[in-house]
């Protein structure tokens, strides 16, 4: 095991990261929609408010703030939601985003600043997508406690040198941890910490994704000529995306492009609703019809909405494509180029070879800001779909015993 995950803690890792915001579950899709583009890991979580009522606590008193956590809201979600309310998007936009999200609570936890990285790998690699961290002032001693459970058993390590450590464990003072300031670590900040740690992890950054058995040949997928609606009904947990495939007469899968909230992340919102609804996949990703040379025409998506000026009075206003900022143009002056400019630049599936490193795809996976990566056949130049690399895939990589790699197959 590389001592780069045992001399570390969590609390490293959260040099410079913001305070927690908590989004409400009872703001509107219209705001989520402001809040999904605002936010850094393309994918914002969902909070109870405080003293609200919940399934499992009818009357909660004072509950820890993940006991209020809801679950994760992504790009994907908001689309598949718009495209399945039709043309009403007014109604659609109002909407609570508790009526949008999954609760899914298991999807976060909290954990002590001074957590070892490889406890926080551990809870990674078993579906955790964001640890809530305390934003301490400081963590003295913290980096010797362990706690979690790693490869089955309970790790603890009590520093019996100095007077009172074994009753206090490493733990800071109170007057060091704030009452309510927090921050939440993503997958992406752990692999952007490691990826600055390649050395000490070596040889496994230079092992091909194949040999570490960091490809699931298990995806989800749709076919392009296949109704782009369908995808929402195939949306997985993990990664958040559906390929898009052209099944050539011997069986093999070309991946043409991918439906997926890392690439639905800054797109017109309404605008890829419509299109979900009203086109193939195949012309989803691509933008165009099946030739490439049929103008596909969308409406005007404007939406007169009530909102607060100021919390104190309402006015009418404008929502629409061009209020989000992502285009300039009017939506129903799209041809074939301009709507090829909204979905090719950002549907062209992110690939890599079956022989690729494991330090080349997660410089990619950053570099795109992308949750997965689509593993193609060496072998071929057609693009052939072998698996996919999520994050998950690239924690279990990383700690990965060096003496169990497989040498790759020829």
């Amino acid at each position: 095991m590389a001592l780069v995950f045992l001399h570390h803690v969590v609390g490293d890792l959260t040099v410079g990261k913001p305070e927690l915001a908590e989004f409400s579950e009872a703001e509107t899709v219209e705001a989520a929609v402001r809040a999904i583009g605002d936010c850094a890991e393309g994918a914002i979580a969902v909070w109870r408010r405080r003293g609200a009522p919940s399934q499992q606590r009818p009357m909660p008193a004072a509950e820890p703030r993940a006991a209020r956590f809801v679950g994760m809201l992504n790009s994907l979600d908001v689309v598949a939601f718009l495209a399945r309310a039709g043309g009403d998007h007014e109604k659609a936009m109002r909407t609570p985003v508790s009526e949008v999200v999954t609760p899914s609570p298991s999807l976060l936890k909290e954990v002590d600043p001074g957590t070892r990285l490889i406890d926080a790998l551990e809870m990674m690699k078993q579906g955790v997508r964001r640890l809530l961290v305390r934003k301490c002032i400081a963590w003295k001693g913290f980096s010797k406690r362990f706690s979690i459970l790693y490869n089955g058993k309970w790790l603890k390590n009590i520093d019996t040198s100095s007077p009172g450590a074994a009753s206090s464990g490493g733990r800071p003072s109170s007057s060091s941890l704030p009452d309510d300031k927090f921050c939440l670590l993503s997958r992406e900040d752990v692999v952007r910490f490691l990826i600055g740690c390649l050395g000490s992890l070596a040889p496994l950054p230079l092992s091909s994704i194949s040999s570490l058995g960091a490809i699931t040949p298990r995806y989800a997928y749709i076919e392009a000529s296949s109704s782009a609606l369908e995808a929402v009904r195939k949306i997985p947990q993990d990664p958040c995306a559906i390929a898009v495939l052209e099944t050539s007469s011997d069986g093999t899968h070309k991946i043409i492009g991918d439906i997926s909230a890392c690439k639905l992340w800054k797109c017109d919102y309404l605008a890829a609703a419509w299109a979900m609804a009203n086109l193939s996949a195949g012309e989803f990703v691509m933008g165009a019809d099946d030739n490439g040379t049929t103008p596909i025409s969308l409406p005007d998506f404007t939406i007169n909405s009530l909102v607060e000026d100021n919390g104190a009075s309402s006015r009418p206003r404008k929502f629409s494509s061009r209020s989000i900022g992502f285009f300039s143009s009017q939506a129903n002056q799209m041809a074939v180029g301009r709507l090829r400019s909204i979905y090719r630049g950002r549907s062209v599936p992110l690939t890599c070879k079956h022989t690729s490193s494991l330090a080349a795809v997660m410089a990619q996976m950053l570099s795109h800001r992308a949750t997965h990566v689509w593993v193609t056949d060496a072998e071929s130049e057609d693009d052939i779909l072998v698996g996919v690399v999520s994050y998950s895939d690239v924690l279990y990589a990383v700690t990965k015993n060096p003496n169990n790699v497989v040498p790759p197959i020829p």
